[in-house]
């Protein structure tokens, strides 16, 4: 079974470790502003990278100073899209929520 530890808080980013390697920091206070905004922690966000069907693709709309990808992956029940940046080995997660257009892309890959 996989499993997530919880690594160093530091700087006001939080850092996971996922026991295949690879690895997830965000900033605090947009997690904060992500759950008020849309009900979606990064923590809870993060497990979308475990749907073995998840869906990774290019996000042209927010790549403005860096490259920008998304990961659509079922979460208990609700398909989240996750934005993100790879910094080194390193996941940092930018923002997710369960928006329509996300759980319309994954329906259509996964029928």
């Amino acid at each position: 079974m996989r499993e997530w530890h919880r690594g160093k808080s530091h700087d006001n980013m939080h850092y996971y470790v996922y026991n295949d390697g690879a690895s997830f920091e965000w900033d605090d206070q947009k997690n904060e502003e992500n759950i008020r905004k849309h009900g979606i922690s990064f923590t809870d966000a993060q497990r979308a990278f475990l749907d073995p069907q998840r869906l990774i693709g290019p996000d042209k709309k927010h790549s403005i100073d860096e490259r920008r990808l998304f990961c659509i992956g079922q979460v208990d029940g609700k398909i989240l899209t996750v934005r993100f940046t790879m910094r080194s080995n390193t996941i940092r997660i930018i923002g997710a929520g369960a928006w329509r257009q996300g759980r319309k892309i994954y329906e259509t890959y996964n029928r």
